[in-house]
């Protein structure tokens, strides 16, 4: 199976410096991912260091996860009409000046104030990667960009908790945590420079102009309030005490069914619309977005639990907390640049054989910590994350690429835009379901971390299972429309 060159309406000059332009956005997309993560090892830092209760840290954490999603799309749109440099080089600022009020917080308060902008600033700039990755190439080379990208998102969740781990180490247990966000000051800098050089003003899109007199702000409003009231829930589930928050989700689905409608009506107006629903016409882009969102909701709790599992059931320290994650970094690198490099090859076969590895690996993993428990887990699970990893490489570059192949350049900011706010949506909810079945565990068996371990991660290995069920129901609708011909 070969991929499809793009739309025939898109005009195509490739520009000598794309490559170039290409390292700059992986290392913003780095630091922005980045900050999904490292954070949690630094918690017990954040505690000590500023006296933070238990609501301060879950809205560090999940104060950023929330603005973050709730600005992608309107961020996506913004950058297709008004050009995606600007809009990268203003998120750009934005997050710099955040990460800097966060390392200086004097007070839990502006910590989290602070963590709500930065999360607003990673937002803005996460579509225009994927939307100058659109623009700046073509066939063969959009695919090993994307494997890129892929592998970037990989290896900053992977290594948040490593990176973490070792500014922490240096900075000492009660400063240690500012220089998880100060790192992000003097290489945002220096990307701020880059980006300014290198990155090329809308060269393509300059020449068939879009209409940017409206951003169809009911469209936004409608939008935006639908994916706070969806997301608040699952981010703030151990935090928010009661059953009425699950209400917001009722309130949710009525507020996205009428962005919907609203959405339709815009485009039998001819008006301008803030997502362009023909995008879900595209078969590629529609069954990409499910299987993200879905694999983002299994993929994504490994992390939360394991480093909980070895930091407070084990005893480990940041620094080895990070460490015992780094084989799945290893193998999510080298398997995402491989795959981005042969998805035209095998296409989607390629994803679901990645959901395969990512199940088979998570399964070995609940396996080792039942049968070696103790200290020595981090050495037991090594290998089952490392082939957990390589799986999830195979998944997330290949499924990007293929999602947004067939999608015209004008359009990429916006699509990139709701393909991600999928993967955030996965994400809280996969934390909220996981996490809730690992607390309950650890309640009910008075502390028996390793329990809950298990029981935890077989829950997301079934996450990931329906993502994979989904790619095989893919493959054999492909299968009987082409033996039908």
């Amino acid at each position: 199976m070969s991929m499809p060159a793009g739309p025939l309406s898109d005009q195509y000059e490739p520009d000598p410096r794309r490559w170039k332009a290409l390292a700059v956005c992986l290392v913003v997309g780095f630091m922005t991912l980045l900050d999904v993560s490292i954070v949690n090892v630094a918690l017990p830092s954040i505690e000590e260091g500023l006296g933070a209760t238990s609501a301060d840290l879950s809205w560090v954490v999940s104060g950023y996860a929330l603005t973050f999603g709730l600005v992608l799309v309107p961020a996506g749109r913004v950058g297709d009409a008004r050009g995606r440099k600007t809009t990268f080089l203003v998120g750009l600022t934005l997050f710099i000046l955040a990460s800097a009020a966060c390392g200086l917080a004097p007070a839990p308060g502006m910590l989290v104030i602070s963590r709500l902008i930065q999360g607003v600033a990673g937002g803005i700039l996460s579509p225009q990667v994927s939307g100058l990755i659109q623009l700046l190439f073509r066939g063969a080379e959009r695919g090993r960009a994307f494997g890129m990208f892929a592998a970037t998102i990989g290896i900053s969740t992977a290594v948040g908790p490593l990176l973490g781990g070792i500014l922490i180490q240096i900075g000492g247990e009660e400063h240690g945590w500012r220089w998880v966000f100060f790192v992000n000051v003097p290489i945002g800098i220096l990307a701020f420079i880059a980006a300014v050089r290198l990155i090329p003003a809308r060269p393509v899109e300059t020449k068939q102009p879009l209409r940017a007199s409206s951003f169809d702000p009911i469209g936004v409003l409608l939008l935006g309030i639908g994916v706070v009231a969806l997301m608040l829930p699952l981010v703030q589930e151990q935090q928010w005490d009661g059953n009425g928050k699950w209400l917001l989700l009722v309130v949710a689905t009525v507020l996205l069914a009428v962005f919907v409608w609203w959405e339709r009506y815009q485009a039998r107006r001819g008006r301008q619309q803030l997502v362009d629903l023909s995008l879900f016409s595209l078969r590629s882009y529609s069954l990409g977005c499910v299987i993200a969102l879905v694999y983002f909701a299994g993929f994504t709790t490994v992390f939360f639990i394991y480093t909980l599992y070895v930091q407070q059931g084990l005893g480990y320290s940041a620094l080895m907390a990070g460490l015992a994650v780094t084989p799945f970094a290893l193998g999510s690198a080298v398997s995402a640049g491989i795959g981005g490099n042969i998805v035209g090859k095998f296409g989607r076969r390629l994803v679901v054989f990645g959901l395969l590895l990512v199940v088979v690996g998570m399964v070995a993993t609940v396996f080792a910590v039942h049968l070696v428990p103790g200290d020595n887990v981090g050495y037991a699970a090594a290998f089952p994350l490392l082939v957990t990893g390589v799986g999830s490489g195979l998944v997330i570059s290949p499924n990007l690429t293929l999602s947004l192949d067939e999608v015209p350049v004008s359009k990429a900011g916006i699509a990139g835009g709701v393909l991600q706010t999928g993967q955030r949506i996965g994400s809280a909810a996969g934390i909220a379901v996981v996490g809730a079945v690992f607390f309950a565990q650890v309640a009910s068996t008075h502390g028996d971390w390793s329990k809950a371990f298990e029981l935890g991660l077989s829950t997301a290995a079934l996450l990931v299972l329906v993502a994979l069920v989904v790619g095989l129901a893919d493959q054999f609708a492909e299968r009987r429309v082409g033996t039908s011909r």
